[in-house]
């Protein structure tokens, strides 16, 4: 209920703003989920670091996982310079609990933290509320390797943001669905592993390593939703008729 509730409130979020004009909004946070930019950063600090950073088993495994990715990050960047996307007013940082939700009856009433609001893709929007909203053990867990994307929690966020989305979704937003929820797990993961071998200046950290266990949990969520993706474009595809 809550996670349809939380998909209710995105889509009505977009369809409230969707008629401003993005050309005269401010970019709050230039470059902000343009996941390009953030694999330039990462190449960057790998040029800058030497080798001895690099020998924990789960190190080597964040760097193949990118490696193994890099060329696929430019998908939706690509697709906006191709005109198969189009800006539009977002909420930058849709996760749960951003998200307020009725104890009463259980429906959702606000979106809040507006300080993201700028032009951007929808789909990063969406791909972030799924990536926060459909791992169970949440971002914060000890057990990486646990890390699951649920697909019946995806059925339902997207349920509830298609209620309202597909009055304004073209099919070609459709088409780009999928890519942006495995894309922004990804993104994440990404930048808590650049800022972890950049030595923890941009998040918040209560350890040295906690960077690097949360970039996990996410290649984990990427992982998982990689593994899934038939199911996944099949939830999708029974939305867009």
């Amino acid at each position: 209920k809550h996670a349809s509730e939380v998909g209710y409130a995105l889509g009505m979020f977009h369809n409230l703003i969707g008629d401003l004009p993005v050309d005269k909004l401010a970019d709050t946070l230039p470059g902000f989920h343009v996941t390009p930019i953030y694999l330039k950063q990462y190449e960057n600090v790998i040029e800058m670091q030497n080798n001895a950073s690099f020998k924990s088993p789960e190190v080597e495994y964040c760097l193949k996982f990118i490696d193994k990715r890099k060329t696929w990050a430019h998908v939706l960047e690509n697709a906006q310079m191709q005109e198969r996307l189009r800006l539009r007013p977002i909420h930058g940082d849709p996760k749960v609990n951003n998200v307020m939700i009725d104890t009463t009856n259980g429906e959702a009433v606000s979106i809040i933290d507006l300080d993201t609001v700028k032009p951007g893709l929808v789909h990063y929007d969406i791909g972030d509320c799924l990536r926060s909203g459909c791992n169970p053990l949440g971002e914060e867990t000890e057990y990486w390797e646990m890390v699951s994307f649920d697909t019946d929690m995806c059925q339902s966020v997207l349920g509830g943001y298609l209620s309202i989305a597909k009055d304004f979704l073209t099919e070609s937003d459709y088409i780009y669905i999928y890519d942006a929820i495995r894309l922004i797990a990804f993104e994440l993961g990404l930048r808590f592993f650049t800022d972890y071998l950049a030595g923890n200046i941009y998040f918040k950290v209560k350890y040295p390593e906690h960077n690097l266990a949360r970039a996990l949990v996410q290649f984990k969520l990427t992982e998982s939703i990689e593994t899934q993706e038939n199911s996944i474009r099949k939830i999708i595809s029974s939305f867009s008729k």
